[in-house]
């Protein structure tokens, strides 16, 4: 039965035995009965008025100190604010619940229950597949092409250029270089063709060639006896013994050739504005239309490719996205000291949040609170207290009719 109906029985209760003993016979048992059901009915009316005094006015009759709820909201309020912020839920309290809760496993766990499941892991690709395929490439080439030209410029590449030399020559690159062109050349002059031209080059600079007295005449004769053929053949060998004796380890010429190529090597890398032009150069390409251009056709294929390996797995899916995942937890629970510093850094940063926006807590309350009109506030009050509040009124009636009882018997003796 509602609590609220049985406070107002038990006050019948007593005011019906009240008045049937006044229409009694006047012995001594029902005096006592009378002095009951009398402490009784003042006992039920009095808690009646304080409880709901709580609430409103007593029979809509403004008498003081009554309906305490409306007339102390504020400070009602204030109060329930003041405690949740201080006592209830105070910093102190949350920071040390969240201390006490082990996030990495809390998270894991969740993560992997949604993981396992291929619709989330479609929807999950679904999610990231669009803003990749909306993303501006020209801020993003004109950001990377910005950043290189930065780092071109701060870079010190006489440093590095010397490092690379050095490394160039220890490992015999400038040797092998040049066996490399000897080779070519060696090859090019065996070619019948290469022979053939040679002699033509020859046989076309020997017309030009203009000597008097002597050594004309004995110039003139021996170019008379050699046509372009015999000249090919003779400058043929020529070449294919120079390369030749330029590909043995111990020839000097080799070696004279090397040497210079090493110290002209040196010269450029120590011209300090070498290294100058090359930076400006290396902006000055970057920052242009064409390195602009070249590197949004990269990114555009980059995207493409992204894209595409997404939409293949989604397809699939996710498979491989959840076999990563279960790589990633299987590698850091293998770390503990990872594990416990990420969890430290994240509950820092929890606790920072929650200290940072703790005041909002009694802002919602009292927002929701202000929110509410009077009417709305006692009804809400009296829902969740209420009906005990009315044990009360049912305590008082019977406490009062027992202690009527008492007091009546009390009074007999005495008298």
């Amino acid at each position: 039965m509602n609590s609220r109906y049985l406070a107002g029985i038990s006050l019948a209760v007593m005011a019906v035995g009240f008045i049937i003993t006044l229409f009694l016979p006047d012995t001594l048992l029902v005096k006592i009965i009378q002095g009951g059901f009398e402490a009784g009915l003042v006992g039920g009316i009095a808690d009646w008025f304080a409880v709901t005094a709580l609430f409103r006015h007593p029979l809509g009759l403004p008498i003081p100190h009554t309906s305490l709820l409306t007339r102390n909201r504020d400070k009602i309020i204030r109060s329930l604010i003041s405690a949740m912020e201080n006592e209830l839920l105070n910093k102190e309290s949350i920071e040390a619940k969240l201390r006490h809760f082990k996030l990495f496993p809390f998270a894991v766990s969740a993560i992997t229950r949604q993981l396992g499941k291929k619709t989330i892991r479609r929807e999950l690709i679904d999610l990231v597949i669009p803003p990749i395929s909306r993303i501006p490439l020209e801020p993003v080439s004109r950001f990377i092409a910005s950043g290189l030209a930065d780092y071109a410029q701060k870079a010190d590449l006489h440093a590095a250029g010397n490092k690379v030399l050095t490394h160039a020559l220890n490992e015999r690159y400038d040797e092998k270089a040049l066996d490399h062109i000897l080779t070519q050349v060696h090859e090019w002059a065996l070619r019948p063709a290469s022979r053939d031209k040679l002699g033509e080059i020859a046989s076309e600079q020997l017309e030009n060639v203009n000597l008097g007295g002597l050594k004309g005449f004995a110039f003139q004769a021996f170019a008379g006896m050699m046509n372009a053929e015999s000249l090919g053949g003779i400058l043929q060998n020529i070449l294919l013994s120079t390369v030749s004796n330029l590909q043995q380890a111990d020839s000097e010429y080799r070696e004279s050739i090397l040497r210079e190529v090493r110290v002209q090597l040196f010269q450029v890398v120590d011209e300090e504005n070498n290294w100058d032009r090359i930076k400006d150069w290396t902006r000055a390409t970057l920052e242009g239309d064409a390195a602009n251009i070249f590197m949004m056709e990269r990114l555009e294929e980059l995207r493409g490719m992204i894209v595409g390996m997404l939409e293949r797995e989604r397809d699939s899916g996710g498979r491989h996205l959840f076999i990563m995942y279960r790589s990633i937890i299987r590698d850091l629970s293998k770390d503990q000291e990872k594990i416990n510093a990420w969890e430290e850094r994240l509950l820092q940063g929890i606790i920072g949040v929650v200290g940072r926006n703790h005041y909002r807590l009694g802002q919602l309350v009292k927002e929701n609170l202000d929110q509410m009109d009077n009417d709305t506030l006692v009804h809400m009050l009296e829902e969740k207290v209420g009906n005990d509040l009315q044990w009360i009124r049912v305590n008082g009636a019977i406490c009062g009719f027992i202690v009527g009882l008492i007091l009546t018997v009390i009074q007999l003796l005495v008298a």
